[in-house]
């Protein structure tokens, strides 16, 4: 089986005290936006530009560096190592843009702490939400 290994970016999005995700209509959970660091490109900048593609918010500020994991799983292209580095984000105003992926699959949402820890797809993004809520000092309303 061969391996694959990439690097990832992607933030945790809070205005008004909810979050923003990504709902997937195909299995109805939630998903963090992030993706594909681009050669020569800054982690900050990827992480950025990502969440504004898959979002459509195109004036985020990063607040903090919340850190990086690596994610492993298989799939049919072989044994995945994906390294993923998360920001906490927040809105410097609620400008749109259109986004910049081929995949509707996924739609934008605002959501409630207690929501995006409830519908996350994975325990792995339901981590960055807990440390984005800790470091922020956020109680569940």
């Amino acid at each position: 089986m061969s391996v694959i290994q990439f690097s990832t970016a992607g933030g945790i999005v809070v205005h008004d005290g909810r979050v923003l995700v990504l709902r997937s209509s195909r299995y109805d959970h939630l998903r963090l936006p992030k993706g594909h660091i681009e050669e020569g490109e800054t982690i900050r900048a990827a992480a950025l530009r990502e969440v504004c593609e898959e979002t459509g918010y195109a004036d985020l500020e990063i607040v903090t560096d919340l850190g990086e994991q690596d994610a492993e799983f298989d799939s049919p292209a072989g044994h995945v190592i994906r390294h993923e580095h998360y920001f906490l984000m927040r809105l410097s105003s609620e400008r749109r843009v259109r986004r910049k992926t081929d995949d509707i699959s996924f739609t934008p949402e605002w959501v409630s702490w207690g929501g995006a820890v409830k519908d996350m797809a994975y325990d792995e993004e339901r981590r960055w939400i807990f440390a984005a809520r800790a470091w922020l000092g956020e109680e569940e309303a």
